[in-house]
């Protein structure tokens, strides 16, 4: 362990400091991270093994803490650590499982197939504005049709595929 003093921290402080800044996008909260990253340094709270570079060591401190501040601002409870009494938490993965997937791609091959079903005119109508998401003054222009039958075109579309 290395004892470090002011004069080894202080020519890091302005690259930390940005890095904070470009994290956080808060000058002020950047600063008071920094400082926290010096106060645990300085308290021993953080020793230096010597088996990186300095600044990547205060890096790595100022990570944490900025991870730490998400953390407190998020509003979350954090998840009980280690034991046993863990077994009534349970994690939830906002994707989609297995037979979700399953289930989406088969509405959506259903929903497709009813597309290619429409007449002509009402499918070409909706692949145009609504799939290939083109404005619908390139649409009118592609189909040599008024933006008011472009709207008729789409709403009876829409009407056929809901029903």
């Amino acid at each position: 362990m290395t004892t470090l003093t002011w004069p080894d921290l202080i020519p890091h402080r302005g690259e930390l400091v940005r890095y904070a800044r470009r994290k956080l996008m808060d000058p002020s909260l950047a600063e008071d991270l920094v400082h926290d990253v010096f106060e645990a340094v300085a308290t021993g709270r953080a020793a230096f093994a010597g088996r990186s570079a300095l600044r990547t060591w205060l890096v790595g401190i100022l990570k944490h803490k900025i991870v730490d501040l998400v953390r407190e601002r998020s509003g979350h409870d954090p998840l009980p650590e280690g034991g046993d009494d863990d077994a009534g938490v349970e994690l939830v993965c906002p994707h989609a499982g297995p037979e979700e997937q399953a289930t989406q791609r088969e509405r959506l091959a259903q929903t497709l197939r009813r597309v290619e079903a429409l007449p002509a005119g009402l499918r070409d109508a909706f692949v145009l504005r609504v799939l290939q998401d083109r404005s619908s003054d390139d649409v009118c222009a592609a189909l040599n049709i008024s933006e008011d039958n472009l709207f008729v075109r789409l709403h009876r579309a829409r009407k056929a595929l809901s029903a």
